[in-house]
């Protein structure tokens, strides 16, 4: 993940349909937007499993970031779900007598406010290169599997169905031919899924599973039910026995169990239990009989996680994972804690034990992954596995840009774009701003210094980034009334006052001075239905009040780019409010949304850019168990709106949506599976797959003046899609332009960036996280076309004689400056389609002292200098096609840089290639002098031998003597070991440009040294050089060419003037 060098090529035909603008990614493959992180602060890992033969080869499951794959002990990761159809991992199960064999349960299991859904089961017969659907689609949630040890066609699946409403799939599954059927062997109801499946070490057709009736609303959930309870079977499956209270389990409903088997002693089993009291409960006759352990210290949010694990080798030690990781040496009667709310982050969903070396360890947590080798006395972070859960984005002006957002259970951060330093975009580049739940933040657009930050609940505040000083701005009540704030509470930024922002409760908040004041601009916006005004009483079994059930609230606001007094609103409840007076007036909008049901969620609103009128309007319902995408479009200020996605034209309920502030066709659209396209405003769309995950897309802008798309992703952190103006030009001809045999697209500006060293580290090998880095030169983006094919005949033969035409392989670049001169050439090698081409905003040069034969192409003239900043024409030739745009190259706005001091080192420059191009000359002259010897020795193989002896023995001599001269430039070709010479000719020819190249004005006075030591070691080399052809040399050739042999070239003196 470092930078991507120099060019990029990208194969390309976009296929457009004529009846539909909809396009053809598949040939665009190699365009693809940049991961840029942030690592350093990961997210939830759901499941963990390792192949046990070797145990570097370790797989995890994350809650929506997809399935990673070390070969290295944890050292380095890669993604192997990115080409799935969805990101929420539940489990992870390894045949682990044939570990290229490995499944996954996609939804996780951890069924929280924001939790992610799945679609089905999956397999890899290949260490996870390749996956297959194996079914199970409906399930939403598997949070177990088991492979049978004796027969690995036969796998249990463990489906904890949808939280948010009742399924009919949900339940134990069992496959008994490798996932080609399945059969459903464990039901209860239609609200009541697997919490927990565990086997028999020693048994493999005894399973002890954990059913658990489980429901959640949008403002509420409920652990426990009757359908709650403990079940065991003894043949595979096909019978079950419920555990009861007459085998010792609490009386009265159940909630979540999480469960364990001893390795060691398979008759203990332990089975940590949410009920009217919890209580960690053991059984010494494999799950028969049941008896209390303890009731403290035992956990504290069983819905959220409820696991419990045995020392493979010690079934008295017992690690129990919640909020905090603790520790019993004594079979489950005390707990000490291993992992407290610091050090590691706390909330955990995910451990291993090695069987054969329970000191080896990995924990999963809602801040990612950590290995431990000691049994727990210290860990090591994994740095480099980029899930993060980012509810929002935005960006600043400064250059390159800054970006920020919020992450679940992560903070708030702010990082870089892009660098202009060595090592790429790393995790000591990003800075945490505001902790807690992160959601939506703000740059203030006078002072980017100063941000806007929120946690969960409304809690927001403003930050100075440099100091770390932050002021709590949360409004309050003018009055009585309790306001309410939804968990990720609305935010906004005035677009017409740098000073104002927008804040949610049930009432929309206006200030006009930082935050420093607030006035109430509406009426409660919400329908304020009492009933759902209860989230101290969320929990079921287990209370868990935490603002994350807070409803009747404002979700989304809308302040319109065109009209300072056009706002929209949407709520948790299903309101869609407008206000075109500034909030004197509102409009209730929720029946014009045709097909919405009332009560949906309405989380985004789009304003357009272009028309005050306009709007684009996310509406999703899944909390409520209906999972069809919705997006709404008016032109009439919502008096009428027109549905432009469901589950016909996109896969995924919709999360955010974007709208092209230069081209109104242009869209992108955020789903629950990724990121789609239109370039027709919504009659079509496209999935945007190129090097992009099927990933919860949750937020988007569009930079206002680098053309970025920015993405936050609801899992796999944040990406850019670099300079979206080709797409735009897509849809602003529908398409046509790529009906053009050629086509140079808008150039991005360029900068001429001062680099700076690494960072932290210099060689940081193999462990360390980078984003991906965008170089700060220009970006030329060609369309380049394949040749279409010859036409059929009209008989459909094959094509007439007549053959396609052969496009050129390499396309040549020249570039010009403001009077037309050329100051640059160079080619690069097309791979038909849409390409990138890199130009690193130097000028040609001249060619320096080298044994080696230039090679490359005729088109490409030597590297060179910086070209001056200013405007440059750039031409790309193609074979007969030819087409310009332009760029502004501008110096790095961190510098004050003069244009007469960069013209006076250009002109030093210039007068410094003139000594590099005689010193050149010089040396290839050595170089001829020593092939003209070579083919005389050559053409004397038919001379008599005193002749062949008398001249062999001369131009050895001769060969000599260029050694010599040539170690006046360089060192000896033949050299053993490492041998540096400060003092010849190239050394001084290089630390002049060195010198040269430290200021960006006229030479100062150590480089007018250099130079002047460097012109006139030049001459004193030349001198020798043409003193050796006058005399040594010109005798040599006269008898040579006294036996009748013409092979030379005349060597005329070189001078430096």
């Amino acid at each position: 993940m470092q930078l991507r060098l120099l060019f990029t090529l990208c194969s390309a035909v976009f296929a457009l349909s004529l009846s539909a603008q909809s396009l053809d990614l598949k040939p665009l493959k190699n365009i693809k937007p940049r991961n840029i992180g942030p690592s350093g602060m990961s997210g939830r890992v759901t499941a963990i499993d390792v192949v046990l033969q070797d145990p570097d080869h370790i797989y995890v499951g994350t809650a929506s970031g997809g399935v990673w794959k070390s070969e290295s002990g944890g050292i380095t990761w890669a993604p192997l779900f990115d080409d799935q159809p969805i990101q929420s991992i539940g489990a992870i199960a390894i045949n682990q007598d044939n570990p290229s064999e490995v499944w996954v349960g996609t939804g996780e299991g951890n069924p929280r406010n924001s939790q992610n859904f799945g679609l089905g089961i999956f397999r890899s017969l290949d260490g996870g290169k390749n996956w297959k659907n194996m079914g199970l689609k409906e399930t939403k949630t598997i949070h177990r599997i088991i492979i049978h040890r004796d027969n690995p066609n036969v796998v249990y699946a463990g489906a904890q169905g949808s939280a948010y409403g009742p399924n009919e799939e949900r339940g134990v599954y069992r496959t008994k031919d490798g996932g080609k059927t399945w059969e459903r062997v464990l039901y209860v109801n239609n609200q009541t899924g697997v919490a927990d499946m565990v086997v028999d070490p020693s048994n493999p057709n005894k399973i002890i599973v954990a059913m658990w009736e489980y429901g959640r609303k949008p403002w509420t959930f409920n652990s426990g039910g009757t359908g709650s309870g403990i079940y065991v079977t003894h043949d595979g499956g096909d019978t079950w026995e419920r555990r009861t209270d007459a085998d010792g389990l609490p009386k009265g409903m159940l909630g979540r169990v999480g469960l364990a088997i001893s390795r060691s002693k398979p008759n203990i089993v332990y089975a940590l239990v949410e009920a009217k009291d919890n209580a960690l409960y053991k059984s010494t006759d494999g799950g028969k009989k049941w008896s209390v352990v303890a009731t403290k210290n035992i956990g504290d949010r069983p819905f959220y996680y409820a696991e419990i694990y045995v020392d493979p080798q010690n079934e008295n030690r017992l690690w129990n994972i919640f909020s905090l990781v603790t520790k019993s040496e004594d079979g489950g009667k005390t707990f000490e804690t291993v992992l407290p709310y610091s050090g590691v982050h706390p909330d955990h969903h995910a451990f291993w034990i090695h069987p054969n070396d329970p000191n080896y360890l990995i924990d999963g947590n809602d801040g990612g992954l950590n290995i431990s080798h000691d049994g727990g006395k210290s860990w090591r972070f994994i740095e480099n596995i980029p899930v993060g859960q980012f509810y929002h984005v935005n960006h600043d002006m400064s250059i390159p840009y800054q970006i920020g957002g919020g992450m679940q259970d992560n903070g708030s951060w702010v990082g870089p774009s892009a660098v202009w330093q060595a090592g790429g975009i790393r995790t000591s580049q990003w800075q945490e701003v505001f902790f807690g739940d992160g959601f939506d933040l703000g740059f203030r657009p006078d002072n980017s210094r100063y941000i806007y930050a929120m946690s969960q609940g409304g809690n927001v505040g403003t930050v100075d980034t440099e100091t770390g000083k932050t002021q709590f701005i949360k409004p309050t009540s003018p009055n009585n009334t309790e306001l309410r704030f939804n968990w990720n509470a609305a935010f906004a930024q005035d677009p017409h006052n740098a000073s104002a922002i927008y804040f949610g409760s049930q009432f929309l908040h206006y200030s006009k001075d930082y935050g420093q004041t607030w006035e109430v601009i509406s009426p409660d916006l919400t329908t304020n239905d009492t009933a759902k005004q209860k989230p101290h009483l969320s929990g079921g079994l287990t209370l868990d009040a935490t603002n994350a059930e807070n409803h009747t609230t404002i979700l989304a606001i809308g302040p319109s780019p065109l009209d300072a007094k056009v706002v929209w609103v949407g709520t948790d409840d299903g309101n869609l409010q407008l206000t075109r007076d500034g909030g004197k007036t509102w409009t209730n909008l929720t029946s014009k949304l045709p097909g919405n049901k009332a009560g949906s969620w309405i989380p985004y609103i789009e304003v357009s850019p272009h028309n005050a009128a306009e709007a684009f309007v996310i509406v999703n319902d899944y909390r409520r168990n209906d999972w069809r995408p919705m997006l709404y479009h008016t032109t009439d200020y919502g008096q009428t709106f027109r549905k432009i996605a469901d589950e016909n034209k996109v896969s995924g309920f919709t999360l955010c949506i974007v709208q092209d502030p230069v081209e109104p066709k242009l869209l992108f659209l955020g789903t629950d599976h990724g990121l789609y396209l239109s370039i027709d405003k919504g009659s079509t769309w496209t999935k945007w797959t190129n090097g992009y995950p099927s990933v919860p897309t949750q937020d988007m802008k569009i930079h206002p003046r680098d053309h970025d798309l920015i993405i936050a992703t609801f899992g796999r952190a944040f990406w850019i899609l670099d300079d979206i103006r080709p797409l735009r030009e897509i849809a602003r001809t529908g398409g046509k332009v790529l009906e053009q045999p050629f086509k140079m697209f808008p150039i991005p500006d360029a900068y001429q960036a001062a680099f700076k060293s690494f960072e932290g580290i210099r060689f940081s090998a193999d462990g360390m996280f980078a984003g991906e880095n965008k170089a700060p030169g220009a970006w030329i983006t060609l369309w380049a076309p394949q040749a279409k094919p010859a036409a059929p005949t009209a008989n459909n033969a094959k094509p007439a004689a007549a053959k396609e035409e052969k496009r050129p392989e390499r396309v040549k670049i020249i570039i010009l400056s403001a009077t037309g001169d050329t100051v640059r050439t160079f080619s690069s090698r097309v791979d038909t389609g849409m390409m990138k081409v890199y130009w690193p905003l130097n000028r040609n040069g001249v060619r320096t002292p080298s044994r080696q034969e230039r090679r490359g192409d005729e088109d490409s003239a030597p590297s060179g200098p910086q070209v001056l900043p200013g405007m440059y024409k750039v031409v790309a030739v193609w074979g007969k096609f030819k087409d310009s745009s332009s760029v502004t190259v501008k110096s790095d706005p961190r510098l004050n840089v003069k244009l007469d001091d960069l013209k006076a080192k250009d002109a030093a420059f210039r007068d410094m290639e003139k000594v590099v191009k005689k010193a050149t000359e010089g040396f290839d002259q050595l170089k001829e002098a020593r092939n003209t010897i070579r083919r005389v020795d050559a053409a004397l193989s038919t001379a008599p031998d005193s002749t062949k002896q008398r001249l062999a023995k001369l131009g050895k001599a001769l060969q000599d003597s260029l050694n010599v001269l040539e170690q006046l430039y360089m060192e000896p070709e033949d050299v053993k070991g490492i041998q540096r010479n400060e003092n010849n000719l190239s050394s001084a020819l290089q630390r002049a440009q060195q010198y040269m190249n430290a200021s960006d004005g006229a030479p100062n006075q150590g480089a007018q040294r250099m130079m002047a030591k460097a012109r006139q070691q030049t001459t004193e080399v030349l001198n020798r050089i043409n003193n050796f052809f006058a005399g040594k040399f010109a005798d040599y050739r006269k008898k040579v060419e006294a036996v009748q042999f013409s092979l030379f070239k005349a060597y005329v003196p070189v001078k430096v003037e």
